[in-house]
């Protein structure tokens, strides 16, 4: 299976909070809903499209998969919708127990054997494993070099400050840019997967 990460960006690198003003409002974030403005159904929509046909699983941090399981269960007829609901989804936490998966198809994956169960995953057959936010997982997977595609919205706004997916600890890491999609609304759907080392 491949892991692909799919991030609404601001030109600055932010990730925080792209769907409303209260959904992720930590450290003082104060910009939530910043992608409205730039989105468009043909690209934008497009793309959680395409990532979502090819994907025979969701994987998700608590905190963006709460977000997710409050807003799309009862969305059903929804083409989207109806895709993301019937999707296995996989839930890194440490936190909720197994009576809060409410979301249908949702299995908790434990945060301190989130890299060791996502390893494996990863190295099982099947089509993609879509990461939607979940800035901190992403980061994580990164980190891991467990990330085999990134499809970044890149958004031409500055939000001065938020959270980021990349790893900070100074490790160069070489990317491929794949393909790259332009809106009409000015934000650039770029297609990066990793080039390995050596």
């Amino acid at each position: 299976m491949r892991i692909v990460i799919c991030e609404f960006m601001s030109l600055d690198g932010v990730v925080q909070a792209p769907g409303g003003p209260g959904e992720d409002t930590s450290g003082g974030f104060a910009h939530g809903g910043w992608t409205a403005p730039f989105f468009d159904p043909e690209v934008v929509g497009g793309t959680f499209d395409d990532a979502t046909a090819k994907a025979d699983a969701l994987l998700f941090g608590r905190r963006t998969w709460k977000a997710m399981a409050e807003a799309w269960p009862g969305r059903a007829g929804d083409p989207f919708a109806d895709r993301v609901n019937s999707l296995r989804k996989y839930v890194v936490s440490g936190t909720l127990n197994d009576k809060d998966l409410v979301w249908e198809n949702t299995v908790r994956v434990p945060g301190g054997e989130a890299v060791a169960r996502i390893r494996e995953l990863r190295g099982s057959p099947g089509g993609d494993i879509v990461v939607m936010g979940s800035p901190t997982l992403a980061r994580t997977l990164l980190r891991e070099e467990l990330a085999d595609e990134l499809r970044l919205m890149i958004m031409p706004v500055l939000l001065g400050g938020g959270k980021r997916i990349f790893p900070d600890e100074g490790v160069l890491r070489t990317l491929e840019l794949v393909s790259t999609v332009t809106s009409a609304k000015g934000v650039n759907v770029c297609t990066y997967r990793p080039v390995p080392a050596g």
